[in-house]
């Protein structure tokens, strides 16, 4: 049981904290973090899962031996991470533990890069392309010999817009959410997605894409696509380099 005196002691024992300058903030700080260490260990003990309800705050001092004051600004530290939603009257429940909280940090990154986000996009735009090229073996696996008929649409779709010299963005999200539907590995979807958020909110401060970039994309995603039903992993990776070969150019270039 962690109780208040011992945090009171783990603080002692931090480098250059004597008791002139071991203020009130630090401890109060260094009192949460212990107690946000201690609800997730209070969630992972008892196996629960995102929506489960957790204790009343009364009984998580009483089980975790801390002030009511510790348990509120850790469950309000861990509400900001997404670990924990307080429903107000209802009580604290476990969170979905989403990428959110990443994608709000790096977009906020992005706006203090000193070229416009530039920098940040480009180490998005890198991760992406990791990712996408990391899942090649397992998905043209999974996706050998199917038939996607939706994913096809989008494809045309895509394909129409980018002649017309309009952007796809949310077909193009929607494609790569449909192939990574096959690998049933829900974290994977997650930092998908959160990339694209990012992508998507620093992509505005770059210049437009030119037509031919968008088809020339537009036709990766459609190679991408045939590789993964052939179940060619080697077709695959060259489709995916030739999916970000426009992005990089433009984020290169410009």
């Amino acid at each position: 049981m962690l109780s208040d005196k011992s945090v009171q002691e783990i603080t002692a024992q931090v480098p250059g904290s004597t008791d002139a300058n071991r203020a009130a903030p630090a401890h109060i700080d260094t009192r949460s973090s212990v107690t946000m260490d201690a609800i997730k260990s209070y969630i992972l003990r008892h196996g629960l899962r995102p929506g489960d309800r957790l204790p009343t705050e009364s009984a998580l001092c009483a089980d975790l031996g801390v002030s009511r004051s510790s348990v509120r600004e850790a469950l309000r530290k861990l509400q900001a991470l997404d670990i924990v939603t307080v429903r107000q009257g209802s009580g604290s429940y476990v969170g979905d533990m989403s990428m959110q909280p990443l994608v709000e940090t790096l977009v906020l990154r992005a706006a203090l890069d000193d070229i416009n986000g530039v920098q940040s996009l480009h180490s998005i735009v890198e991760t992406r392309h990791a990712l996408d090229l990391g899942i090649a073996l397992p998905l043209t696996r999974a996706m050998k010999g199917t038939s996607n008929p939706q994913l096809w649409e989008l494809v045309n779709t895509m394909t129409d817009h980018a002649h017309s010299g309009a952007t796809y963005l949310d077909q193009d999200i929607a494609f790569h959410s449909g192939l990574l539907a096959y690998l049933k590995n829900p974290l994977m979807h997650q930092l998908v997605a959160a990339m694209w958020l990012v992508h998507q909110s620093v992509t505005p401060q770059l210049a437009a894409a030119s037509r031919q970039e968008m088809e020339d994309t537009a036709a990766a995603h459609a190679a991408i696509l045939r590789a993964c039903e052939a179940g060619d992993a080697n077709a695959y990776a060259a489709a995916v380099d030739a999916h970000y070969e426009p992005l990089m150019a433009i984020i290169e270039g410009r």
